[in-house]
């Protein structure tokens, strides 16, 4: 499983004309379920999420959790991060999991960070969406979870 996180000051989804999910200041994680992954990969990946430490502290180190700031984060759903871009000049999605599977464990992961994280939006799991965001840094990182 993989999620690029980054942290915003401000993000939002929409689907059409509809904003489908909006936050402050904190993070947006577009989250990607590649074949295998399961009940482990999604709570390691979320622990990851919560816990990795991308906001400043006192002295101005990132030193600080999502939890610690308690900023709000944003979960979409973009399969093509599992895409595989080793060669030619066309992703290839093999390395991604197949549709329901992915929806599963994605709704998996909403569950779970909805039920330790209360600032918790989120995209639409198939639907084509723009996502609006203000990068604070820029601090972007890749995270994985792998089995």
């Amino acid at each position: 499983m993989i999620a690029l996180i980054q942290r915003v000051s401000a993000a939002r989804v929409e689907v059409g004309s509809e904003t489908v999910g909006a936050i402050g200041a904190g993070l947006l994680a577009l989250v990607a379920v590649q074949p295998g992954d399961g009940e482990a990969q999604v709570r390691r990946l979320l622990e990851r999420v919560l816990g990795y430490r991308v906001f400043a502290d006192a002295d101005g180190c990132m030193n600080r959790s999502l939890v610690d700031s308690g900023g709000g984060l944003l979960v979409v759903s973009q399969f093509t991060l599992a895409a595989d871009t080793r060669s030619g000049m066309r992703p290839g999605f093999s390395t991604a999991a197949e549709p329901d599977q992915a929806e599963r464990w994605y709704n998996r992961l909403v569950e779970l960070a909805r039920a330790r994280h209360p600032r918790l939006e989120t995209g639409r799991f198939g639907a084509h969406m723009k996502v609006h965001l203000v990068n604070d840094g820029p601090v972007t990182f890749w995270l994985e979870a792998r089995g």
